[in-house]
């Protein structure tokens, strides 16, 4: 069963419609009842204001007159059903609006709670003062002006915070009925602005679901002209869920076999296109060989045997390595060897005329290179560079290790002091040596080295020429720092 069915979002559709006025609904109960709760708070307030509005002064009053004239005692006043305890009357007082201060919003209604809150302790304090007096016996003037100057003018007072207290919190409802007021204003705007969100997007949903099913089709009308194209990579990225992404997937599943068949005939065209770059590179070999040979017998008949022997060790061992028990790859180590073998065979040829310097970190031994990597360089160097100097040359060969962010790499270096090229000369060769070797006009060795780099490791690796005219070449190969799997521990010859 498809998730997302035609089906499905048609009900989809009549949710993102309906949605809408379930949340309105949902807010206007929430917001009624906040409104409620607000108001029947106040109200609550000022019930209890009310209270003590309407009788505390006159029993306040009363209750201490009658204690100073001595009516009554304090140990004796809650006998008399007249009379209220004025202990008793502060007490409960203060407790009420205790609670209110801590349930009171308003900030005016506040201040004056604070201001009741602290004349009901000042008179406490008075009426501690004429408790005093009456324990104390003799006093009664004094105790008549206290009534006269402080008690009847604090319980005025606190009859006028209290009805100052009932005064703000009407106005809190007043404010409370003008917030409601604008409220059910925005509410109509909010509803009128609503009603056209959802006009809007019941338009833009319905544009979506026919989207949905019109972009896919669209999608797999382009990738089947892709394909008819001869572009098998191409796929349908339909992610619908529907019946047209089952389509997308039987025509993605045809494009990938279709692929894999292009692939493989591309497989087999590039291991025939390898094996006549192997055939080309050893083509270099009896040019070599000849001239070897060749000085070989010129040393025999100059009776410098010695020598002879040395040269005929260093071409075995030139040859042990070319051939490598047939590997394509080999370890630094005897990539080194090689090139020492070929370079000790030609200083003997070009003894008046060559130096050399092999300068390779021993830390990159066991990594693996690609054999015949250096010796088409050095080749080049002595027959371009060193020989057309006719004078003293040198050729210098070093690696290391080089640190990057994505992975470390081998940086070799074959450097020579010879004729040098000019910047055009340069920039025409290096532009040679990254075409097919056989289609290139000049530097086959080079280019031989540069595509064998790339086929097997990857275009962002290769070579780099630098020259200049009078001060010699350098080329520079980077490969990736790869470990050559048993490898043997002293190389090639051990095996031999």
């Amino acid at each position: 069963m498809n998730k997302y069915s035609l089906k499905n979002k048609l009900m989809m559709l009549n949710l993102v419609t309906v949605l809408p006025f379930v949340a309105i609904t949902i807010y206007l109960i929430f917001s009624l009842r906040n409104y409620s709760n607000a108001y029947d708070e106040i109200v609550s307030n000022m019930t209890i204001a009310n209270s003590y509005n309407l009788n505390f002064k006159e029993e306040m009053d009363e209750s201490l007159y009658k204690l100073v004239v001595g009516a009554v005692t304090f140990a004796n006043i809650s006998e008399d059903a007249a009379l209220e305890d004025p202990y008793k009357v502060i007490g409960d007082l203060r407790e009420d609006f205790d609670v209110l201060m801590r349930i009171t919003t308003d900030k005016d209604s506040k201040s004056w709670l604070q201001r009741l809150l602290r004349n009901i302790d000042t008179l406490e304090d008075r009426v501690n003062d004429i408790q005093y007096n009456l324990d104390e016996g003799g006093h009664y003037d004094e105790n008549i002006e206290m009534l006269d100057n402080n008690i009847y003018i604090l319980t005025e007072l606190i009859q006028d915070d209290i009805q100052y207290y009932i005064y703000y919190q009407t106005q809190s409802i007043e404010n409370l009925k003008g917030q409601l007021n604008i409220q059910v204003e925005k509410f109509i705007v909010l509803w009128t602005v609503l009603l056209l969100c959802i006009i809007v997007g019941v338009f833009i949903v319905s544009s979506f679901i026919s989207n949905g099913i019109t972009r896919p089709i669209r999608k797999l009308c382009d990738v089947t002209r892709q394909i008819s194209e001869g572009d098998f990579s191409a796929r349908a990225g339909v992610w619908t869920q529907d019946e047209v992404a089952q389509l997308a997937d039987s025509i993605n599943e045809m494009s990938q076999h279709l692929e894999i068949m292009v692939n493989q005939i591309k497989e087999d065209e590039r291991k025939m296109r390898y094996a006549e770059l192997r055939l080309l590179q050893e083509q270099i070999n009896p040019h070599f060989l000849y001239n070897t040979l060749d000085t070989i017998i010129w040393l025999i008949e100059g009776n410098l045997t010695g020598q002879a022997v040395d040269m005929v060790v260093s071409l075995s061992d030139f040859f042990r390595l070319v051939l490598s028990h047939g590997k394509e790859f080999i370890t630094i180590r005897d990539e080194e060897r090689h090139i020492r073998s070929y370079l000790e065979i030609q200083q003997v040829r070009y003894h008046d005329i060559l130096d050399y310097e092999i300068a390779i970190d021993p830390q990159i031994y066991p990594y693996r290179i690609l054999k015949l990597t250096l010796q088409p360089l050095v080749e080049n160097a002595l027959y371009h560079g060193i020989k057309y100097k006719r004078a003293m040359g040198k050729i210098t060969i070093t690696g290391s290790v080089v640190q990057t962010d994505a992975e470390p790499e081998i940086c070799l270096t074959v450097k020579d002091n010879g004729v040098g090229m000019e910047a055009e000369e340069v920039e025409r060769l290096q532009k040679e040596i990254i075409r097919p070797c056989k289609e290139t006009e000049s530097g086959f060795g080079l280019a031989n080295v540069n595509e064998r780099i790339r086929m097997n490791f990857g275009a962002a690796y290769g070579m780099t020429i630098t020259s200049k005219k009078g001060e010699g070449t350098t080329v520079q190969v980077v490969i990736p720092a790869q470990i050559m799997e048993h490898a043997p521990k002293g190389g090639i010859h051990e095996e031999s």
